[in-house]
């Protein structure tokens, strides 16, 4: 059996339903090209054995994607993307990545927790985007 695609977690600190952090997933995997047109994602019930969650849980996410034009079940078979969110900004996202990495090194040994890490993140990317930053 091939491995899957994608693995979902949950975070129970995220402010998000469990439903809406699946998709939420998805659609960055999708913008992060780790997900492509025509993969299979993982079956409900072994997403939501995996993640000890209400089958109905994974189903409601799924449905949501798919009203959204992301992926389309087939029946007997599974469900898979149909469409992706990469863009040409794909090729810039390895050496960002990298720079991302360093930032995350140098922000944990100044003794920022993840949950510190993230509100920085959050409000900088806030205070960035109110800004005409070229």
């Amino acid at each position: 059996m091939e491995a899957p695609v994608i693995e979902f977690h949950l975070n129970s600190r995220s402010g998000l339903s469990p439903y809406q952090q699946l998709v939420q997933q998805v659609r960055h995997a999708l913008r992060l090209g780790l997900l492509r047109e025509g993969d299979r994602l993982p079956t409900v019930k072994d997403v939501a054995r995996q993640m000890a969650i209400n089958p109905n849980t994974v189903l409601k996410a799924y449905r949501e994607l798919e009203h959204d034009g992301l992926v389309a079940p087939r029946p007997g078979v599974g469900t898979f993307v149909t469409r992706t969110l990469a863009d040409a900004s794909l090729a810039a996202h390895g050496p960002l990545q990298k720079d991302l990495q360093r930032w995350l090194t140098k922000a944990r040994l100044a003794g920022l927790d993840d949950e510190s890490i993230e509100a920085l993140f959050v409000s900088t990317s806030r205070n960035a985007a109110g800004e005409d930053v070229a």
